[in-house]
């Protein structure tokens, strides 16, 4: 990846995104969807014993096993507040927690991504834009609307029909924040601390629904 002009600091939280070269479609099927997701939560630790592709032939309980240990150790390279998944981009609001936290574990993830689906596909070359876009969150205001920007773009961009596809859209963290026992790979504990319940919440990326869609 080309060197970046704005530095990734450590403790400093930001909203990256990325989307495909010349927006081709990349995330096709449920399939795939789950790939990416799985990828997002295996490439958050530093180090992982096995590369991404060896580890999803492990059966059920050897991955779980696996997982297991890795979180035991909580040695991550970023914390995940919220991601979303579309056909052709992602967003991801990403707390860097070690020297090129950020920059690695986009570096994992978009290749690992990349070598499956070109081998799937038999193509050749980069699959995601590069350099990836990284904005610096400087206020809890801007980290809380972020959120919802993210949350909201299956919507915005009508990838779903309403709130209620929202709420069971898997490849979005918002669905995190409506159950009481959210993916152990998403960090809900900062903006919960903000909105206090999940009403509130609800309530604050409803609201704004139309507002973006005019925006978008």
């Amino acid at each position: 990846m080309p060197q970046r002009k704005t530095p990734l600091v450590n403790g400093e939280i930001y909203h990256v995104f990325n989307r495909s070269v010349a927006q081709q479609p990349i995330f096709r099927n449920k399939r795939e969807y789950n790939i990416f997701t799985n990828l997002l939560e295996y490439y958050r630790f530093y180090y992982p014993p096995k590369r991404f592709s060896h580890y999803s032939r492990l059966n059920k309980e050897e991955k779980s096993k696996l997982l297991n240990e890795l979180y035991k150790e909580n040695k991550c390279l970023i914390d995940i507040y919220a991601f979303t998944l579309m056909p052709n981009h992602y967003h991801l609001l990403l707390k860097q927690k070690g020297e090129k936290g950020i920059m690695n574990f986009i570096r994992l993830i978009q290749n690992s991504y990349a070598h499956y689906l070109n081998l799937k596909t038999k193509r050749f070359g980069s699959l995601f834009q590069s350099p990836f876009k990284a904005v610096r969150i400087e206020k809890d205001e801007q980290f809380i609307h972020v959120a919802r920007y993210i949350h909201l773009n299956p919507l915005t961009s009508y990838i779903l029909n309403g709130f209620d596809d929202l709420k069971s859209y898997e490849w979005c963290s918002y669905i995190d924040y409506l159950l009481k026992t959210p993916r152990r790979f998403i960090n809900t504990t900062f903006l919960m601390k903000i909105f206090r319940n999940r009403q509130r919440l609800e309530k604050f990326t409803l609201d704004q629904l139309d507002y973006q869609r005019k925006l978008e």
